[in-house]
């Protein structure tokens, strides 16, 4: 099992909570880092736009990708979100052991 960092930008830093919240209640992800106000500059409807967004950056393992890809889509407001995954290479292994026992916890019933 390979440690991975999600990586998204939202709205703002409700929408970012909210998935976040999702994300961690159905086990899919050990950790969410919010980091609000960022400046995003990109090209949407064939113009520069400039706008304040909120990124969050989740650590989860390479089976939970897929499910976390397509719970931030559903949950999401963007039409297209921002969503990436990068490889932890290397890392503290105590905290590489904490994202993947994290993560295959069963479910909380709450």
């Amino acid at each position: 099992m390979k440690s991975m960092v999600l990586y998204v930008t939202c709205s703002n830093e409700q929408e970012a909570r909210s998935i976040g919240q999702i994300l961690l209640k159905e086990r899919l992800v050990a950790c969410v880092n919010i980091l609000p106000a960022i400046q995003s500059l990109y090209w949407w409807n064939d113009g520069i736009q400039e706008d304040s967004e909120t990124a969050f950056f989740a650590k989860t393992t390479d089976k939970n990708i897929d499910a976390a890809i397509a719970l931030i889509k559903a949950s999401h407001s963007y039409d297209c979100p921002c969503i990436v995954t990068l490889p932890i290479e290397k890392g503290n292994p105590d905290f590489l052991e904490w994202i993947k026992e994290q993560t295959t916890k069963p479910h909380d019933n709450e």
